[in-house]
């Protein structure tokens, strides 16, 4: 049967572990110059509705790492979902690649192509959901903390970033507190499901509360691709969630990238020696070069 990766939680725990190994142990032979062309001869074929610097960058370098090939698959190559069923799409690219990346803005067109291609099929970002983010994430923390026995806050919007997090959090045992405005929380879907992995976070609506006790802050901005004709209102109901002097005390500072300066995170803290979201960044490569050999 095979693999996909639509979510963290695709993976079992056990599977979770054996991804962040090889994703330290090939980020260690990187470090080091040590080729390690275990995808030899492999092709990815990665799609995007959405563009993104770490996403395409990461996949593509990463599959040349590995020794494979990756194509690079925008809005006007295929035709996803338009003029060609996404089950026409998935069979095919089954028949020419050995995986699928899509990053797109609908989470049925994801599992959609997984439940089609005979390859495997990976999440690079849909509006419900980013877990290949999380598999960074949740490297870094074990970089930084040395395991998962870690306090986190998410400031911010409860949204597809945030909701990976909450699964992948309760599959590690991370103690996480979600702080959102009112009406911006995880779904109620992510808030079960977590609950059924492990515990579901709690939620607040008091970000001070949120990061008094917290060893990393976490945060992503508050206006979403697609979401800018909501940026006013979201402006008015995030304010006092800020990342800034004021809120915070020493904690690490975790963001996905990219940063809307001034609004969510300010300058002065993203450019802080307690910021971890360049290792976040590089770490993207890294994990995802984990997953891409363990689904291969």
């Amino acid at each position: 049967m095979t693999q996909h990766f639509t979510d963290i939680d695709d993976l079992s725990r056990d599977d979770l572990a054996d991804v962040l190994t090889r994703a330290t142990d090939l980020k260690e032979r990187t470090q080091r110059g040590k080729a390690h062309p275990v995808l030899a001869g492999q092709s990815l074929a990665m799609i995007f509705e959405k563009p993104s610097t770490r996403t395409r960058i990461s996949f593509e370098t990463g599959m040349t790492q590995l020794g494979g090939h990756a194509l690079f698959l925008g809005p006007e190559d295929i035709h996803l979902g338009h003029g060609e069923p996404i089950r026409d799409t998935a069979r095919v690219l089954s028949r020419y690649v050995d995986v699928v990346m899509a990053r797109v803005f609908d989470h049925a067109d994801v599992t959609g192509l997984a439940e089609y291609a005979t390859i495997p099929v990976v999440n690079g970002l849909t509006d419900d959901a980013h877990p290949c983010q999380t598999l960074a994430d949740l490297l870094t923390i074990q970089e930084t903390f040395g395991d998962f026995d870690v306090d986190v806050a998410w400031v911010g919007d409860g949204n597809n970033v945030c909701q990976s997090f909450v699964r992948g959090a309760a599959m590690t045992g991370i103690d996480l507190t979600v702080a959102t405005p009112a009406g911006y929380e995880p779904d109620d879907e992510t808030m079960d499901r977590a609950a059924e992995l492990g515990d579901a976070p709690e939620v607040t609506n008091d970000p001070e509360a949120a990061v008094a006790d917290a060893d990393v802050v976490y945060t992503d901005v508050w206006v979403s691709m697609g979401q800018e004709d909501e940026r006013a209102e979201k402006l008015e109901a995030f304010d006092g969630f800020q990342l800034n002097s004021e809120l915070l005390s020493g904690q690490k500072v975790m963001h996905c990238l990219p940063a809307h300066r001034g609004e969510e995170i300010t300058d002065d803290v993203l450019e802080s020696d307690d910021a971890l979201v360049w290792d976040q960044a590089e770490n993207r490569l890294h994990a995802q070069k984990g997953l891409l050999t363990f689904l291969r």
